[in-house]
């Protein structure tokens, strides 16, 4: 007997190939963030800037990073993810570019601090949280893990590598391979990235056939913003997950992301040593990441925070203790554990803002985001001056290890306030 027709073969669904775009944006807007703390003593070697006034450059591009979020997630309703994205890259480009012909401090807070906060920022994590809505309805817990990894990645892809560069070349060669490299994305974005899945004749993966159309918003972005803002400042777990978000910015982008080179050259280890260790947490962080994404599909997003948050401030505070010349054992597991820790706290955090605020979760997240970068540019800044005027790093670790113990506490309230 033989058949007389052959069964179709599946097509891989058109949400999987925007996601890849997104996975690269991402990967290299987070490579761009990646390199304040490659530059920060190159910096101060050739134009005598201190340690603070180049942290506050990284602190004013940790708050546009953020601040910038939830407007950037109203533009991807209003406009569309396309155009967004594909300015915010040249936007980023700009920004580090021009780098190469700064001569004073405010150069640096006007393109560094400025140009690539709002850049990189419109490309953050409500980037994320807009794909996985618009795109995904199954698997959206595991893509959404996935694309917060594409960060993990791009610190990976970059961070050795700006390290080389700016110890070898010069660090105006390593700011102007981020600029080229912003530029290489702009084409892919604008070639494979769709707004919605009624552009391309479908819906959204695993959503029903009758599924209801998702419309553009005619709203003005920023009313939209201010406004789900105001309503959302009424309800007590939006405090709770802003919060906590703000310290898990302050004891990661703020504190390990800008200072953990520089503090371990404080104990002699070299530069791109360190570097090298940061892009293993890049490593991890990608797992650790996934990882979370598949179980906030499983366990309550609260719990999972809870447990993140604990387990990152009693790391926190033994880290001062580690550090070397050298990477001993200790130095790597520290490592290999805060990178699987590193954003893991990110899907649980979207689930949470999607489960309580509906269709307003994104922009919700948005503003959670800013928070998350506004805790980062405080501890970014306060670690600078910590080390200025101490000589040290440590009470920076500590301290920072003591919030991520108040952030257990306010994740477990989340659930508490959701019943009252």
């Amino acid at each position: 007997m033989t058949l007389s027709a052959t069964r179709p073969r599946a097509r891989l669904h058109r949400a999987w190939f925007v996601a890849a775009v997104a996975f690269v944006a991402i990967l290299g807007a987070a490579g761009f963030r990646a390199t304040p703390g490659v530059l920060i003593n190159p910096l101060q070697a050739e134009f005598g800037w201190t340690k603070g006034t180049i942290s506050l450059a990284v602190s004013i591009n940790l708050v546009l990073y953020g601040l910038t979020a939830p407007f950037a997630a109203a533009l991807m309703d209003r406009f569309g993810m396309r155009r967004v994205v594909a300015l915010a890259l040249l936007v980023v480009a700009a920004g580090s570019g021009l780098t190469v012909l700064m001569t004073e401090s405010w150069h640096l807070l006007l393109l560094w601090g400025v140009l690539v906060g709002l850049g990189t920022g419109s490309m953050a994590l409500v980037f994320v949280a807009t794909v996985t809505d618009r795109w995904f309805v199954r698997h959206r817990g595991l893509v959404t893990g996935v694309l917060t990894a594409a960060g993990a990645a791009g610190q990976l892809v970059f961070l050795p590598v700006l390290a080389w560069l700016a110890e070898g070349p010069g660090w105006r060669v390593a700011s102007l391979t981020v600029a080229g490299a912003a530029l290489a994305v702009v084409p892919f974005v604008w070639w494979l990235l769709r707004d919605r899945p009624e552009d391309v004749g479908t819906t959204a993966l695993g959503a029903e056939p009758g599924a209801t159309r998702t419309e553009p918003s005619t709203a003005n972005a920023a009313v939209r913003a201010v406004t789900v803002l105001r309503s959302a400042a009424r309800t007590r777990p939006f405090w709770y997950l802003a919060g906590g978000f703000a310290i898990c910015g302050a004891s990661t982008n703020g504190l390990v992301g800008t200072h953990f080179i520089p503090a371990a050259h404080d104990h002699g280890m070299a530069e791109p040593m360190a570097a090298g260790l940061l892009a293993i947490i890049g490593v991890f962080d990608i797992v650790g990441t996934i990882a979370s994404g598949w179980l906030s599909d499983k366990i309550d997003p609260r719990l999972l925070l809870a447990v993140y948050y604990g387990l990152r401030g009693v790391s926190l505070m033994i880290l001062p203790s580690l550090f070397a010349a050298t990477a001993e054992p200790s130095m790597l597991i520290f490592i290999v554990f805060y990178g699987l820790d590193w954003v893991a706290t990110v899907p649980p955090t979207v689930a949470l803002c999607r489960r309580i605020y509906g269709a307003d979760g994104a922009v919700v997240f948005g503003w959670v985001f800013g928070s998350h970068q506004v805790g980062a540019a405080i501890a970014a800044v306060a670690a600078g001056l910590t080390r200025d005027h101490l000589g040290a790093y440590d009470l920076a670790w500590y301290g920072s290890g003591l919030l991520c113990l108040l952030a257990t506490g306010m994740s477990l309230a989340i659930g508490h306030a959701r019943r009252r």
